[in-house]
């Protein structure tokens, strides 16, 4: 990760990069009870409230201009997101370290599994007929066709007038597919606490082990400035991503009944805080859910690093579905050339599954440091950097991902 020497306070780099009409609205009384980078915070002179030195994680109650002022800053140094918007205020230490533990066991019994990967390994991803016949149907001009769809709302912005205009778009999409699958599909919109916009999941129900869990997912949101007031087509960021999901939707809805359960997510408001996936994992987790594993995809539109060059992000993932990454690009000779990269706790929808203690992993447009600088305004357009054919890798990547979990016996392993 790329850092500055200098030390801003949070008002000060905010006010220094906003737009004038940002100051009125950053005297707002409103508070985000969030998780953040301890490094940021102090970056930016924005006090913790509660830290844990070995996660290098704080707690802090964000003023609108401290929020801002960490997605300018993060944005600015090729990062994304930096925080996680929390559904109440955290009162004690007991209780902040409560929320801490999944975390800690994660880390702990991931780092343990990586040391002894090859021991622990699964047998080794076979490809399988059915999905490679599947794969003849996956093309650049497809994925283009939904970006350009997606991006074609001026805004997807959490809190517009009507912030679900494209949700319902994209739900009557998801219904038409469903009515030519033969398979039990249910589409539903699901609400949220912190947004008036809904989040869409998607579910193919498992014929054998239907309470065992895949989740594929992106956020279908898109921002441009902290308080979305311009043009914001998200076309990379993260019109890309979703575009992937729906054809891994309508392809899957095609092939024969998985034997566990297959969940496709869209997700509201992951801009201001990742609202709407770390709800929907909060209630899973409340649940006792079985969540075999997720894998996010945001933003696969821009190749930084060169066509078929992608990002596996290795801080706050699993090792062993990192590791199923690389097996399914061998497996199905996707070729692919992945590279390891690190986009520090809060940057997408994935630390909230991991936050909750499941497994994940998200694989990236390019390394950060090469990742597309035009997202977060309204330059995020399909233009002459934009490759729908390594965009549409992420498609067969999602669709192996939930093809070989959903029809295995694959899950974490115990130490």
């Amino acid at each position: 990760m790329k850092t500055k020497t200098l030390r801003y306070s949070g008002v000060a780099f905010l006010l220094a990069t906003a737009s004038p009409s940002f100051a009125s609205q950053a005297l707002m009384p409103v508070r985000t009870p969030a998780i953040v980078s301890s490094e940021i915070l102090d970056l930016l002179g924005i006090p913790a409230e509660k830290s844990d030195k070995a996660l290098g994680l704080s707690y802090a109650e964000l003023r609108p201009e401290q929020a801002a002022a960490i997605g300018h800053y993060m944005h600015a140094n090729g990062r994304c997101g930096g925080f996680e918007a929390l559904a109440a205020s955290i009162e004690s230490d007991a209780a902040f370290a409560e929320l801490m533990q999944p975390l800690k066991k994660a880390e702990t019994s991931r780092a343990l599994f990586a040391t002894h990967l090859t021991s622990l390994n699964a047998a080794p991803v076979v490809a399988r007929q059915d999905l490679l016949q599947a794969f003849d149907d996956v093309s650049a001009e497809k994925q283009q066709a939904w970006v350009q769809f997606l991006s074609s709302f001026p805004s997807r912005y959490h809190n517009t007038s009507d912030p679900n205009v494209h949700v319902r778009a994209i739900q009557a999409r998801l219904e038409e597919i469903a009515k030519t699958s033969k398979l039990p599909i249910t589409i539903e919109l699901i609400s949220h606490q912190r947004t008036p916009q809904k989040s869409i999941r998607a579910r193919i129900l498992g014929s054998k082990r239907p309470t065992e869990i895949v989740v594929i997912g992106g956020h279908l949101d898109s921002i441009s400035g902290w308080f979305g007031r311009e043009a914001a087509p998200g076309a990379d960021d993260n019109a890309s991503g979703s575009a992937n999901i729906l054809e891994s939707f309508r392809l899957l809805s095609q092939m024969a009944q998985p034997d566990r359960t297959i969940e496709f997510y869209w997700y509201a408001a992951e801009e201001i805080g990742l609202v709407g996936s770390a709800e929907i994992a909060r209630d899973a987790k409340a649940a006792n859910k079985d969540i075999v594993g997720a894998l996010q995809l945001d933003m696969t539109l821009h190749p930084g690093d060169g066509p078929f060059t992608l990002a596996s992000m290795e801080d706050f993932t699993s090792p062993w579905l990192r590791d199923l990454l690389v097996q399914i690009n061998s497996a199905y000779a996707l070729g692919a050339k992945i590279v390891g990269d690190k986009c520090n706790y809060g940057c997408s929808d994935h630390a909230s599954w991991y936050q909750n203690g499941y497994p994940t992993v998200m694989p990236f447009e390019s390394s950060f440091d090469n990742m597309n600088h035009e997202i977060h305004t309204p330059r995020d357009v399909i233009n002459s950097a934009s490759n729908f054919q390594h965009s549409a890798l992420f498609t067969k990547i999602a669709m192996a991902f939930a093809w070989e979990l959903a029809n295995s016996d694959r899950r974490e392993p115990k130490l």
